[in-house]
């Protein structure tokens, strides 16, 4: 969630409600969020493409720490914050933690429908690769990748924040006990110091993106900074003000702003062969495979499908001929490009996906398949600025 937590990044101009700070020009199909108060100061993933594409970015940001990102697990960085080894920049003059916000995702491969779905029985490590467990699958500590939430739990409990994000798939929400497992974990941070809200899907194409992807968004707030008002509010109500709600409002659909089409997210990029972006000349060229996930035609009226972290095999149709199932009568069959999932994303076109001899298509499609929205980040950064005084000593 970085980018969208930082803002200053160009979206759609549909995408945006009309506000005083944001400037939008009738001319113009893109329009400049504004920057927020917040700045990265650490990130990691085990993905070294992820960390390539980040830091491409990001060191073009002159007030963006683009020497941010680490190369590890989050699990092997909790063990490294407890035992003194490395601090990350994470803390002050005075050796204290400096983070006011944590956000994060943890693998949802082992929760999502489209995966396996098992959950806190991963049978992958930490880093990615099958794992050989010494502690049993059930034991909270264990490094599978399903109990990475267990580690980001960690990594809070450490660095002590005032608020943290944690997102994950839809499908969390009904496998078995496990959303209730997590509210659970996350409450009994620090003594139970942390109020987690009540657990909210969000539907990204209700904030402005181009995409009907769901996700499960668990927020908490350190009590032990609440304002005393609010605090006093909270023990009696056992929830935050209503004018607090962390979560922001809906802004497209029903009786709001029109939802946001693919088509008006990808109709000004032109053909592939006729770009000079390698995140756009990319595209799998992969056969249609018959009636299943993945084979499916973008429909330009609509918000586009859920971009998820696939193979080649499993990238939605650009164009995919009448015979098919897709309205393209004459022209040939065509996935969507690694920069057409970016904007279905939301994603600025400036951040590239696919570098020549560092990043390859699959690359892209997989960073981009594992991202949240950064629209959706940004207008959960921009409620939090909007509250933060009014909430925290």
């Amino acid at each position: 969630m970085d980018l969208g937590f930082e803002g200053g990044f160009n979206v759609l101009r549909k995408s945006i409600i009309d506000r005083k700070d944001i400037v939008k020009t009738k001319r113009s199909l893109m329009i400049a969020l504004p920057r927020t108060a917040f700045r990265t100061i650490f990130a990691c993933d085990v993905a070294k493409s992820t960390k390539v594409a980040w830091e491409n970015y990001f060191v073009e940001r002159r007030d963006s720490n683009s020497e941010a990102f680490h190369l590890e697990s989050i699990v092997d960085v909790v063990k490294n914050l407890r035992e003194n080894k490395r601090d990350y920049g994470l803390k002050n003059s005075k050796r204290e933690y400096r983070v006011d916000v944590v956000t994060g995702g943890f693998p949802c491969n082992d929760f999502s429908v489209a995966g396996k779905r098992l959950g806190f029985e991963s049978n992958k490590s930490h880093r990615g690769n099958k794992a050989i467990l010494d502690t049993e699958i059930d034991d909270p500590t264990a490094e599978n990748r399903g109990m990475l939430y267990y580690w980001m739990k960690e990594f809070i409990s450490e660095v002590r924040p005032k608020v943290f994000y944690a997102e994950n798939v839809k499908g969390l929400v009904s496998l078995g006990d496990a959303k209730r497992v997590i509210e659970h974990d996350f409450s009994s941070i620090g003594d139970s110091s942390y109020f987690v809200l009540p657990v909210k899907v969000l539907k990204a194409m209700e904030f402005g993106v181009p995409q009907t992807r769901e996700r499960v968004i668990f927020i908490g707030v350190d009590k032990t900074h609440l304002l005393p008002e609010v605090r006093k509010f909270l023990d009696q109500n056992g929830n935050l003000p209503p004018e607090l709600d962390l979560y922001p409002i809906e802004s497209h659909g029903s009786e709001r702003l029109p939802l946001v089409t693919a088509g008006e997210a990808l109709n000004d990029l032109g053909e592939p062969e006729s770009s000079l972006d390698h995140s756009h000349q990319c595209y799998s060229r992969a056969k249609y495979m018959g009636k299943m996930q993945g084979q499916s035609e973008v429909r330009e009226d609509k918000p586009g499908p859920t971009i998820r972290a696939e193979h080649h095999g499993n990238i939605e149709f650009r164009r995919l001929s009448k015979v098919n199932g897709g309205n393209n009568p004459n022209g040939p069959e065509r996935r969507l490009s690694v920069r057409e999932c970016a904007r279905i994303q939301t994603f600025p076109d400036n951040f590239r996906f696919v570098i020549p001899g560092k990043l390859s298509a699959s690359d892209g499609y997989r960073a981009i398949g594992n991202a949240v929205p950064p629209l959706l980040a940004w207008r959960l950064a921009d409620r939090l600025e909007q509250v933060w005084n009014d909430l925290f000593i």
